[in-house]
């Protein structure tokens, strides 16, 4: 078993915006770097590893995380946010403004479709399973620090045993942490979940 700390990155202008942010790769603002520094400050002084997502945002508050602690942050390309095409960069007014027959469909929540240009769901769980059955492989025993994204987090709760049934209402905050227990099951070891209902 891994136990995992599960950190959602600090705040860029694109959150405070609330914006579509996806595979674009901005830099923290102040409240997210003021965020990252906070959980250095709170996160165990006592961990196994510091991982991330190879965005620029979940690097920066893992790099922020690690500091003094004669660590640098492990990238794990299977926990980068989800590609949402041409959603991105975009508020959901502006989305439904630009793209009203993709929007009637409520596209970002069809399991196996997207906005034109990005990942389904399905896809991301996948990765997201992967790469969890990497960190219980590779980290059996530990306890580490994941840093990355608020779709992947929804994605990693849900496949870590909670389901998927309040897949689309739960939200973990910028700068929050979710701690977890990370076992190799059917779910995490590339098995395809059944879609939210």
């Amino acid at each position: 078993m891994t136990s995992l700390l599960l950190v959602r990155h600090g705040q860029t202008q694109f959150n405070a915006e609330h914006r579509y942010l996806g595979a674009l790769d901005p830099d923290l603002n102040a409240q997210g770097i003021a965020q990252a520094r906070a959980l250095r400050e709170t996160l165990p002084a006592q961990l196994d590893a510091v991982l991330c997502s190879p965005l620029r945002r979940a690097y920066q508050t893992a790099e922020i995380i690690c500091e003094g602690r004669g660590w640098m942050p492990q990238v794990h390309d299977a926990f980068r946010e989800r590609h949402v095409g041409v959603f991105e960069g975009l508020t959901q007014k502006e989305a439904q403004t630009l793209y009203p027959d993709l929007w009637a469909q409520n596209i970002t929540r069809q399991w196996h479709a997207a906005p034109i240009g990005g990942e389904t769901i399905s896809e991301v769980v996948e990765r997201v399973s992967r790469g969890l059955r990497d960190i219980a492989e590779q980290h059996k025993d530990q306890t580490v620090v994941l840093v990355a994204h608020g779709f992947v987090a929804k994605v990693i709760r849900a496949v870590n045993h909670v389901g998927f049934d309040d897949f689309f209402d739960w939200q973990l905050e910028n700068g929050a942490v979710l701690k977890l227990d990370v076992v190799v099951t059917s779910r995490t070891s590339g098995g395809s979940p059944l879609p939210p209902t």
